[in-house]
């Protein structure tokens, strides 16, 4: 499943994304439980299936969410008119429909730095012994086609493509043999940059998550459609220019190493995410540098997932 979080038309719910059609879980979920006879089904339907990412992991709603996205299939492909009336699908590219960031207020946004050996190697950076933890905050995030904002209180812009790891299962000290079963899907996560701010001390975090600088998205793509998180390519491309190009193979601590490490500190919990490291080929230590500038069109792909792009503009 690619699961989206999405507006329209002052309403925000959660979806599958199929064949250009959003497939909406909490209204499919409701007509099927009125179908199954179920009294209160919108009620519990927004319990089970709640219009929230993070409230639906947190609710163990996946199978749930499965349940009614192949009901929602069903109904539109027997009556489109009559699915898209009742709510239980919209089309993707309607000019009242917004892909948000799938999930919009994580509990925690943990990241990791220097986790590619080419990437420490480029900022003359020793191989780190244990993963380099850093954290964002959810005022950060912005979804697909939202803009990234340059501040006006920094001139040193920079992009980082990384995979994501958002979190399905609860756990602490979660064993490494068994670490990927806590995880729910894969997402893309732009971990922009404000260098000259990241480099004012010995913590990076105050170059890392200022207002409306970090993109995610486009959707989650569940588990179950990539059963191997080390084999995915992953490019970053500026304004037509590809800069960054690598495979997940290439981390110095893999996704199933870096939940362990974390668990040990800290509950990992539904919702949460884990930005995994860049690779080489940032653009404040190029020569020139390749910063980011107003008008700059930035693309994040990963393999099996798709691509995030965002457009880069000044702030007001």
């Amino acid at each position: 499943m690619r699961l989206v979080t999405y507006s329209e038309r002052g309403r925000t719910s959660v979806g599958a994304i199929e064949d250009g059609w959003i497939l909406d879980i909490p209204q499919a979920y409701a007509e099927l439980l009125r179908r199954q006879g179920v009294t209160d089904a919108t009620g519990r339907a927004q319990a089970e299936c709640p219009p929230d990412m993070v409230l639906l992991l947190a609710r163990d709603g996946l199978g749930r969410a499965a349940e009614a996205i192949a009901f929602a299939r069903e109904q539109l492909a027997q009556d489109k008119e009559s699915a898209v009336a009742r709510g239980l699908a919209v089309a993707a590219d309607a000019p009242a429909v917004r892909l948000r960031a799938p999930l919009l207020r994580p509990g925690k946004i943990i990241c990791l730095g220097l986790n590619y050996a080419d990437h420490a190697k480029e900022t003359n950076s020793p191989i780190p012994q244990y993963p380099e933890l850093f954290n964002k905050f959810a005022n950060a995030l912005i979804g697909p086609g939202e803009p990234i904002v340059l501040p006006r209180v920094s001139q040193q812009v920079d992009y980082e493509a990384e995979l994501a790891v958002v979190i399905g299962k609860a756990g602490r000290y979660i064993d490494e043999a068994r670490a990927l079963e806590h995880v729910a899907g894969y997402t893309i996560l732009n971990d922009v940059s404000m260098r000259d701010f990241q480099f004012r001390g010995r913590q990076w975090m105050q170059g890392k998550t200022f207002d409306r600088s970090t993109p995610i998205g486009p959707w989650i793509v569940t588990v179950d459609e990539i059963p191997d998180p080390q084999a995915l390519d992953i490019s970053c491309e500026v304004s037509g220019e590809v800069l960054q190009r690598s495979n997940t193979r290439e981390m110095i601590f893999g996704v199933a190493t870096v939940i362990a490490y974390i668990s040990q500190i800290m509950t990992l919990e539904p919702g949460d995410v884990i930005a995994t490291g860049t690779p080489a080929g940032v653009g404040f230590v190029r020569d020139p540098k390749r910063l980011l500038r107003p008008g700059d069109v930035v693309r994040v792909t990963v393999e099996r997932i798709g691509t995030l792009e965002n457009p880069v503009v000044a702030e007001e």
